[in-house]
């Protein structure tokens, strides 16, 4: 297959310049796609719903036995690196509504939350990376630091610094890092957006998502740098396992989509059902699907991406393959799986970077949520404050609240709704 080779014929986009560290003035199209984030973020948090309305008790609460005492250690030495100003910029209650506010976008639509990685020192910044490497498996913390390291060649590429950076990216921790209560922390920025919610050994991970423009450095600093071979080349390869029947069952449009599906500020997102069922793959095709999901399960740490896998094998019979676009060797496409318990999706997207306005190979989104109400882990957090919140219980405090805390030093934050941004 070609894969990530099409680039060396595109020109440049001649974009107005939209900084990703500075406020700016928006084009009415960059207004509009901020006036949609908002209405997003105005909505009550529900949950990513495949039948329309979310399932309850789909993930019931309970230890895990896989300890995650190195996560908890990273938040801490983290914290413990940064000066009072930095720390409250960086910290924000367990409930706040800056865990929706992220978005794939690199202008400064709106302000981002937390504490930038590029004003950090390296030591401070090893520290914050340290969270990522103790949330993600081996393979999961590369893809990430090189999505990072893409987006420093989007700056070779562009010669745009106020745009694109390798630290250019946005640490939050939300509540207290501890072995017992609720704690959290995200990364947000151009192209990666990681959500990691903790309580005790419980560990939700979502939503993730990955990208980049370009996926392959021919030059400079990282040249030969790949991201997303395997997502691309498996979902391929799936549907290459399909007769013509079953591609023609798999597939549910022809024309890509302007953006994954739940993307930023989609929380609530109703994915209508359809493509092929899992039961109704042949063998190599269940086999291929499930090549392909636990791929993605497994940017977590080890220990729970099988706890996530076991949780996924459960609902297989509940779970479908869609596909998006033509099937052959060159031309992008879209594919997702949703099950209860995992959305996943793959999307070819058009050029920011580059000029070409249809979709590419070169420049690829990849999302994956938890529906039914666990992103961010509100689901987990919810039935924590059912089970221990009450006015005597022994102290424990926390909001009974799922709104959003004010810091006295940041504005609440957030992008549009899309990567068209100019």
């Amino acid at each position: 297959m070609n894969m990530a080779g099409e680039t060396a014929h595109f020109g440049l986009r001649n974009w107005p310049p939209a900084p990703a560290i500075r406020p700016f003035e928006l084009t009415p199209r960059q207004q509009k796609l901020v006036d949609m984030a908002r209405a997003g973020l105005a909505e009550p948090f529900r949950g990513i719903s495949g039948t329309g309305s979310v399932a309850e008790g789909v993930f019931p609460s309970a230890a895990t036995g896989v300890s995650l005492a190195p996560l908890l250690e990273a938040a801490r030495a983290f914290l413990a690196s940064l000066d009072t100003t930095q720390r409250r910029a960086a910290c924000l209650a367990i409930d706040d509504e800056a865990w929706r506010q992220w978005s794939n976008f690199h202008p400064w639509l709106m302000p981002r939350n937390g504490i930038c990685l590029a004003d950090l020192s390296d030591g401070q910044r090893e520290a914050a990376l340290a969270l990522l490497r103790e949330t993600m498996s081996e393979a999961g913390y590369r893809t990430t630091r090189d999505v990072m390291r893409l987006n420093e060649h989007a700056l070779e590429i562009t010669g745009k610094p106020e745009e694109y950076s390798e630290w250019y990216y946005w640490i939050s921790i939300f509540g207290t890092p501890s072995p017992n209560e609720p704690w959290g922390w995200q990364i947000d920025g151009h192209h990666l957006n990681v959500n990691c919610f903790v309580l005790g050994d419980q560990l939700v991970t979502t939503p993730i998502l990955l990208g980049s423009e370009p996926v392959l450095a021919r030059f400079g600093k990282y040249s030969g740098l790949r991201v997303f071979a395997a997502e691309e080349e498996q979902g391929h390869a799936l549907m290459s396992a399909l007769s013509a029947e079953a591609r023609q069952q798999a597939t549910i449009g022809t024309d890509l989509p302007w953006e994954v599906f739940a993307g930023a500020y989609n929380d609530n997102r109703h994915i209508e059902p359809g493509g092929i069922r899992y039961a109704d793959l042949p063998q190599e095709g269940r086999e291929r699907l499930e090549t392909l999901l636990a791929t993605y399960i497994g940017y977590v740490r080890p220990g729970q991406a099988e706890l996530r896998w076991a949780e996924a094998k459960r609902h297989l019979g509940d779970t479908q393959f869609a596909w998006i676009g033509p099937f052959d060797d060159t031309s992008p496409f879209y594919y997702r799986i949703l099950s209860p318990v995992i959305l996943v999706e793959f999307d070819h997207q058009p050029g920011i970077v580059f000029d070409n306005d249809k979709p590419s190979r070169d420049h690829i989104h990849t999302l994956v949520r938890t529906p039914n109400g666990k992103d961010y882990g509100k689901d987990l957090l919810r039935q924590h404050y059912l089970q221990w919140h009450t006015d005597d219980h022994g102290g424990h405090t926390h909001s009974h609240t799922d709104q959003s805390h004010a810091r006295s030093t940041a504005e609440p934050a957030g992008r549009g709704a899309a990567e068209t941004p100019k």
